[in-house]
């Protein structure tokens, strides 16, 4: 008999399973596509979207994150999103929402920037600088223990024509001039000596040879951030010039003259207020005169000693200008109490002025003041002499490679003329500087005194006219060739005038 066939539901169900299983994934898929496209679309605007893109910037940050697709560094994007490496190359785009409302603080658009400017060439490499032209390079110098030695000599040929009404002498000399620089190489406080002297050796004609000397030492001392100290000294050794007014007529040799000179000053900075203190001493010494008939002249009642107080009290506008007042007292002992005239010529002088002083850097630097000042005499025979003072020095540049040195004094010279006090004597110096090319400096000079005598004396006023003009070519850094050409007039009310030409060519040997 037959078995009857079997039916089993198993089949039935799996399929149905299958079915609804498949339905409720399609379902799932495609409800959660729409609310991915919006999320995607949107950026976020509530305080849970801003720390939810913080986390993932947190995430993607990190730089061993990678993306799972593309195994290509995460880079956080500007929205919160990760972009590829590829987007990185592209600029950054703003956004709506700044990270100050993320952080709370103001950032810099550079840290913000995923590619920050480059630095511009010329900051990123050396600048270039200036050539150094043969005319102004410094010559190494010699060390000596923590002092450096720039010594130069001179030697120059010259010739030299003087007229003194009908008497005309013409000489040829030899000079040779040194000079010499000792500066100290100290971190704090410097010292520093200059030196300089001439000596003349006639070859041919007659005239007065004028050798001369000069040794001069500043010792600065940093005292502290607002005090400065400087101690000086000096010598100077001059033969007078026979156009001078002390001078002894008919004399063929001049008195020599030692001057030695001695200072202390103090500047101290109140804060907008600079005061300086100074005291100054000179000792003069005059040798013998000799005369044209071989004897001498002895001198020696013109020995003097000269002291001299200033006080200066200037307001800081701004660094580059200072105005001041200032004021002097002087005092001058002579080694004998009357000349060999019978006078007495100790005294007192008394000085006041204001004025301004300039900084401008390498344009423009120096003081111009005016003031007043008077001298007067132990003897009543001699009258006191007074005048306004207009002082002034300064140094300007106008364009790279000139410099113009102004200069104007006023000062009272004592004499020693029988009945004679003095003269006001009011000299004017410029001194124009130019290269004009790399290795030749040309240089011009000129000047004027006027030699102001009082209304009651019986001597009349002079005028002395100077120019000079010279070149300089530097052969090279240690040798230069140089060259000059002066003039010198001296008029007088009474008398004959007088002039001077010089011309030379030397060579001077630097180190």
């Amino acid at each position: 008999m037959g078995q009857p066939k079997q039916t089993s539901s198993v089949t039935p169900l799996r399929a149905m399973s299958c079915a609804v299983s498949f339905a409720a994934f399609s379902c799932v898929l495609l409800g959660q596509t729409p609310a991915f496209a919006q999320s995607v679309s949107q950026p976020a605007t509530t305080a849970n979207g801003r720390s939810a893109a913080s986390q993932d910037n947190r995430t993607t940050n990190n730089p061993a994150a990678f993306d799972a697709e593309t195994d290509d560094p995460a880079i956080p994007g500007t929205n919160g999103t990760t972009a590829s490496a590829d987007d990185a190359q592209r600029p950054a785009i703003p956004d709506a929402q700044t990270g100050d409302d993320i952080t709370g603080s103001i950032l810099d658009e550079d840290i913000r920037r995923l590619n920050t400017r480059e630095a511009p060439v010329d900051e990123t490499l050396p600048r270039r600088r200036a050539a150094e032209s043969a005319s102004t390079a410094e010559t190494p110098g010699i060390p000596i223990g923590t002092f450096v030695l720039r010594p130069s000599v001179t030697q120059s040929i010259n010739t030299e024509t003087t007229k003194d009404g009908n008497t005309r002498q013409q000489r040829a000399f030899l000079e040779t001039d040194a000079a010499a620089t000792l500066t100290s190489d100290w971190g704090r406080h410097q010292l520093t000596v200059t030196s300089e002297g001439a000596w003349q050796k006639n070859i041919s004609g007659e005239g007065e040879e004028q050798p001369s000397l000069k040794i001069n030492g500043d010792l600065r001392l940093d005292l502290s951030n607002d005090t400065v100290a400087h101690l000086t000294a000096g010598y100077n050794f001059y033969r007078e010039d026979t156009d001078d007014p002390d001078a002894i007529a008919d004399a063929t040799q001049q008195s020599d003259v030692q001057e030695f000179t001695a200072g202390a000053s103090v500047q101290h900075d109140f804060g907008i207020l600079r005061g300086t203190t100074a005291l100054a001493l000179t000792r003069s010494i005059y040798s013998d005169a000799t005369l044209s008939n071989g004897t001498t002249v002895t001198l020696s009642d013109r020995d003097q000693t000269t002291g001299t107080l200033r006080g200066r009290v200037g307001y800081e506008l701004s660094p580059a200008l200072i105005p001041f007042i200032e004021a002097t007292i002087g005092r001058t002992l002579y080694d004998e109490t009357r000349d060999s005239a019978g006078y007495e010529r100790s005294g007192h002088s008394y000085g006041a002025k204001a004025g301004v002083e300039v900084d401008l850097g390498e344009k423009l630097k120096g003081e111009v003041g005016v003031g007043y000042e008077m001298a007067n005499f132990e003897d009543s025979r001699l009258s006191s002499i007074d005048t306004a003072t207009l002082d002034a020095s300064l140094l300007w540049s106008p364009i790279r490679g000139t410099d113009v040195n102004f200069d104007l004094q006023t000062s009272i010279q004592p004499s020693t003329t029988a009945g004679e006090s003095g003269y006001v004597s009011h000299a004017l110096t410029t001194t124009v500087t130019h290269q004009l090319r790399d290795n030749l400096v040309g240089t011009m000079i000129g000047g004027v005194i006027w030699r102001d005598y009082p209304t009651d004396s019986t001597i009349n006023d002079e005028l002395v006219y100077t120019a000079a003009t010279g070149l300089t070519w530097n052969i090279n850094r240690y040798l230069d060739l140089t060259s000059t050409l002066g003039y010198e007039l001296t008029t007088r009310k009474d008398g004959d005038d007088s002039q001077q030409f010089r011309a030379g060519v030397g060579l001077k040997l630097k180190r």
